[in-house]
């Protein structure tokens, strides 16, 4: 086994500790990896994990967290006083649940407890405008949708706070694989909305991360 720079130290220099992607290690990577962070008595927390390899790793730790639709795995799993109410998590359709659970957990592991509203795409935009006072509460908004991937550039046009725009790899035919609703948010029209890679849940919550603790630190919070 080759030895592993962790990088321990990523809490104290970001404001954020390191997470593990899952994908394209082996199995005994991974446990290599997850316990040394159990050794020096801190969580960890992996993504975009295959199913087999949850299941192999939920045979070693049995008490650990694990969500097969999105294909995240922690240890020493931490819920308690997390921070609520400033971080929301909009999708345009159920179809984006595995996304939607990847910025979830994600942002549990920071330490945040967001809000999810699901299934208010512009398909029915009704289901939006019949949100929009809700949503006009919270700090930030990430925003998840598949297809043409419109919903971000919409609320974009009638939301203030900082939106962070998911493509999912949700359609079929020109939008399959999440490369139309990519094109889309990036060229969207509606100013300064943030745009992160196809099915990047991950990406989403440590950008809503990083926004928070500078607002937060610039108010004095901790």
């Amino acid at each position: 086994m080759s030895n592993f720079n962790v990088d321990a130290d990523r809490l104290g220099r970001l404001g954020f500790p390191e997470i593990i992607y899952g994908a394209s290690k082996s199995i005994e990577v991974l446990l290599h990896i997850i316990e040394h962070h159990k050794k020096i008595g801190q969580p960890a927390f992996v993504t975009k994990l295959q199913t087999h390899k949850i299941e192999i790793l939920q045979e070693r730790y049995p008490d650990a967290f694990a969500d097969l639709l999105s294909g995240v795995f922690s240890i020493n799993r931490q819920t308690d006083n997390l921070r609520q109410g400033e971080i929301a998590i909009v999708s345009a359709g159920s179809s984006d649940q595995f996304v939607v659970n990847e910025a979830l957990y994600t942002l549990e592991y920071l330490g945040h407890k967001a809000t999810c509203i699901q299934d208010i795409g512009v398909a029915g935009l009704h289901r939006l405008l019949n949100q929009l006072e809700n949503l006009k509460q919270f700090k930030v908004i990430i925003v998840v949708a598949g297809f043409e991937g419109a919903l971000p550039t919409v609320m974009g046009g009638l939301l203030p706070q900082p939106i962070i725009a998911v493509p999912a790899s949700v359609g079929y035919g020109v939008a399959s694989g999440g490369e139309t609703a990519l094109r889309t948010m990036l060229s969207s029209c509606a100013n300064g909305i943030t745009v992160v890679n196809i099915d990047n849940g991950y990406g989403a919550a440590l950008a809503s991360v990083r926004i928070l603790n500078t607002i937060n630190n610039s108010n004095g919070k901790k």
